[in-house]
């Protein structure tokens, strides 16, 4: 053990060495994204609903004085909806450096690496709006949204995966890769309106069959936690959600490190 943490340490020593990081933000070295910047971002205190407009806070058990009902993610609004419910860590819209962020991490240059920054965010965000209890995370599992099988070979990897990783390593808790998968290629969500990313998204997740056949599936009757990296209108967690839901999942919840402002 001792001496592969050694080779690791040497081998991210030359690789510092020969490609040097860089503050995505104010171009320090040392790192993609620096403490001074970190800082400067608003991370939230707060959880919302997940109405698309208007998203409201919630408070404990209740929002704007409407009482929250199931697993206390949702205002009397959105009850209709598939997940129980979302975490973010940053608003989308307002602050370059998230999309900066976001984009590096997901697009080329495809920096794999701010998977560990990205994830500390959310943590963060868990600790301002005290979600860093054992009864929030008590059996569950983090899966993350599935990418298309030839999409995430030309990328390297998928963010989602990369992510839940991370949180995984700091939540304690187990991440399922190989249950939901993509098996329809897509055309990208970025410009597509409401109704159409609902109906571009319609049957394009599964549950693999061993997970399927399996007469106890690793994540059946318990809390999931589906990480992605963006919100806006939820379409991709909805269906994700649903056909989870009908493979035997007790609660579906979202992690994502933004969300969008959707009109």
């Amino acid at each position: 053990m001792k001496y592969q943490k050694l080779v690791n340490n040497s081998k991210d020593f030359l690789l510092d060495l020969l490609f040097p990081k860089f503050c995505l933000s104010c171009q320090k070295e040392g790192t993609y994204l620096c403490q001074d910047c970190q800082h400067l971002l608003e991370i939230s205190e707060y959880n919302y609903c997940l109405c698309e407009k208007n998203p409201v806070k919630i408070f404990g058990n209740q929002v704007n004085d409407q009482t929250i009902r199931q697993a206390h993610g949702k205002c009397s609004s959105c009850q209709d909806k598939k997940l129980d419910g979302l975490y973010f860590a940053l608003p989308y819209k307002e602050k370059t450096l998230t999309k900066k962020l976001i984009r590096n991490f997901k697009y080329k240059p495809y920096i794999k690496e701010l998977a560990k920054p990205l994830a500390k965010i959310l943590i963060e965000h868990f600790i301002l709006t005290k979600k860093n209890i054992n009864d929030v995370w008590e059996n569950s599992v983090l899966i993350p949204v599935p990418l298309y099988i030839k999409k995430q070979k030309s990328r390297g990897y998928n963010q989602s995966e990369e992510l839940a990783k991370e949180l995984s390593k700091i939540l304690k808790i187990p991440v399922i890769s190989d249950c939901l998968i993509k098996i329809k290629n897509t055309e990208s969500q970025m410009k597509l309106k409401k109704a159409e990313r609902e109906k571009n998204l319609l049957n394009a997740f599964t549950i693999t069959k061993n997970c399927a056949t399996s007469e106890v599936a690793q994540f059946k009757n318990k809390k999931i936690f589906l990480v992605d990296d963006v919100y806006t209108t939820g379409a991709t967690m909805q269906e994700c959600a649903k056909v989870l839901k009908n493979a035997g999942a007790k609660q579906v919840w979202g992690i994502t490190i933004a969300r969008e402002e959707y009109s």
